[in-house]
This record gives structure tokens, sequence and C-alpha cells, in this order.
């Protein structure tokens, strides 16, 4: 067994599905707990404070839907949402509500624990083409990014971002003026190169959440632009400075 990585909560209505995510994940060196549906979930999350959940849509009592959503209310753990295959819907609504990454049931255990590894590794993120040199803090506006930190301060005051949010934060303001189509954010952030719609699609719903954290009006972005046809870049110039 590897050494211990991190505190993963699996939470599915199915045994099945419990037992082989908690055999593999502790053979790889997680330390696993499980819930069976949404009211479990929030009560082992609030004991145990796991670093990453992976989550189901469809369960008893308050569905994965629900969960995140309380979630996000308080905390910014990893979340990795199972829907079902043909339901792109269900993909979408649960990224709208704060999931960093889902995948469609049924799915490949060994890709899951990819997808894990991955954002795992988002913690400790750090671009890895041409970033501008930078320690600790970043002004642009009215914004400060500390980035040892991994926090965000909006006029003085904190915003909560999700661990992928920040990511994406970060890789559009280390290179400030460079546009990054969909794929090149997806393959930066989540590590995987695809050209269906609905894993671009993902990247859209995180610049929309994103946006609706760090941009005065949302509908009219001074720091996320939309390049038309193209991506999305950061036009500001931006300042660091040794804290």
């Amino acid at each position: 067994m590897e050494s211990h990585k991190g505190k993963i909560l699996v939470v599915d209505d199915e045994p099945g599905i419990r037992r082989i995510l908690e055999t593999r994940l502790s053979m790889i060196g997680y330390d696993v707990i499980t819930a069976r549906d949404g009211k479990e979930a929030l009560s082992a999350f609030r004991q145990q404070t796991p670093d990453l959940i992976v989550l189901d849509v469809m369960m008893p009592k308050l569905d994965g839907f629900g969960v995140c959503q309380e979630l996000r209310k308080e905390s910014d753990v990893l979340i990795i949402m199972l829907t079902a295959l043909a339901d792109v819907a269900d993909r979408i609504t649960g990224l709208k509500l704060g999931a960093d990454d889902y995948m469609a049931k049924p799915f490949s255990p060994k890709e899951l624990e990819a997808r894990i590894a991955r954002l795992m590794g988002r913690r400790f993120y750090k671009t890895s083409i041409n970033a501008i040199p930078n320690s600790g803090i970043i002004h642009a506006g009215n914004l400060k990014i500390d980035t040892t930190k991994r926090q965000v301060h909006k006029n003085a005051q904190r915003i909560r971002l999700t661990g992928v949010e920040f990511s994406l934060l970060e890789l559009l303001v280390n290179h400030a003026g460079k546009v990054f189509s969909r794929l090149e954010i997806l393959q930066q952030l989540w590590g995987y190169v695809s050209e269906h719609h609905i894993d671009t699609r993902m990247v859209d719903v995180h610049i929309s959440r994103l946006r609706t954290k760090v941009e005065d009006d949302p509908n009219n972005p001074e720091f996320i632009i939309t390049a038309r046809g193209s991506g999305y870049f950061f036009p500001r110039i931006v300042e660091s400075e040794q804290e």
C-alpha cells in the first residue's frame, strides 16, 4: 500500500460501487470513508473533513445536487460527481452548483483514480507554460490574489473560490493577454484533451462561476474576457509583490 495521499469521501447508494472504490482507493494510499445517501454524506463530511468527495447524483433522502449545493455554502472541498451516461443536463447542473469534475456512469475505476489524482494535484497547481514569475501576491484592479495561500480578496473582502476556480484564475492571470482555447484550459486544469461538447462546456460553466465571484458585473466582465470564437483571456496588467 502506498503512503497516505489524503482523505476521500465516497457517496453512493450502491453498496458494490462503495465497496469497489473503497478497496481500490485505499490500496493506492487514500484514507476512504463512505456514505450511502445525501444526509449521511453531509454528516460524514462535517465530522471527517475529507479532501475530495466522489458524489453520486441519484440517491435517497437528499440527491447529489442537494449535497453539492449545501457543501458549497460552507466549503471549497473538491467534488467529482457521478452522473447518468446519457443525461448531459445532469452534468451541467452539477457543474453549475459547484462540482469540480464529473464522470458518467458506468465509469472506469482507473479513470476515476486518475481524475482524483489530477484534482488533488491542483491544490499545489503551477502552470506549466511560460508563466509570469511571481511570488506571493498579485494585484489586478480590485483583486488581490495570494498564490501561496490560494486565496482571493475583492475590495479587501475574501471571496470563496473552489480549487478549480482558483487554478483557472491563476492560469489566466499568470498569462495576462494570452487567449486560451477551451481545449487548452481543459488540458491545463483537468489533464485531458477532449473535443466532446460536454467536456468543453465544462470550461464555460467554470468561467461563468468564476465571473460571478470576481466581476462587478458578470455580464460585462473586465477580468475574464471572451475572445469570440477562440477562448478566454485576462487582459489586465498585473503587479506582483513579495510578502
